[in-house]
């Protein structure tokens, strides 16, 4: 199959439990604050990359335009904010991305690697996630949230298309391991209401 026919069900291990979109139609506001901070570290993200790894160009062209389009969501979501009368405010950052990233290898050979994957499933999860609320959410959050859906599949595409070429021997395996990982942050009771958490903790 070429990776530019994959849907983000193909590297994700897990699907979002119902619990985190009810979680999350139930504290709108909350959710879109932790969207803004997501899209300003995921621009963060792409630029890290390109300082880290200068001499592959055609990773720095892709990233340069991915963080540029990652900054106009940040745009829209501030938008989305203003017009619902919700301040943007600094958060705690969630555990999902903090540990996703701990279990990426701290050097190369292998941390190209493991960060390129781990873009990938943050971006197939968001895909994912959007593509979940859209339905769900009035106008015009439910039209921004669908595009965003197809924007963030692209980005795992592309993540995943230069982990394959970085490490073609290696990216299956690595994936396998990472996106365990990432299922589990995804899926496990989280004490915070974060866009890429699991569901709110219940009391026994």
């Amino acid at each position: 199959m070429a990776a530019r026919s994959l849907s983000h069900a193909s590297i994700l291990r897990a699907p979002t439990p119902s619990a985190w979109v009810e979680d999350a139609l139930a504290n709108v506001p909350a959710l879109l604050q932790d969207h803004a901070n997501c899209e300003k570290k995921a621009a963060s993200t792409a630029l890290a990359l390109m300082f880290a790894y200068p001499e592959d160009r055609a990773l720095g062209a892709a990233l340069s335009r991915l963080a540029r389009e990652e900054l106009r969501h940040f745009e829209q979501v501030i938008r989305a904010l203003t017009a619902l009368g919700v301040p943007f405010a600094r958060q705690r950052p969630g555990r999902y991305a903090q540990q996703l990233r701990r279990a990426a290898r701290s050097s190369d050979p292998g941390r190209k690697l493991d960060l390129l994957l781990t873009g990938a499933l943050i971006e197939a999860r968001s895909a994912e996630r959007f593509a979940l609320l859209a339905p769900l959410l009035p106008p015009p959050l439910a039209r921004l949230y669908a595009d965003l859906a197809g924007a963030e599949a692209r980005h795992f595409v592309l993540y995943l298309e230069f982990a394959r070429d970085a490490a073609p021997h290696e990216c299956q395996a690595r994936l396998e391991a990472l996106a365990r990982q990432e299922a589990q942050l995804a899926t496990e009771p989280d004490e915070t209401l974060r866009f890429h958490s699991g569901p709110l903790a219940r009391p026994l």
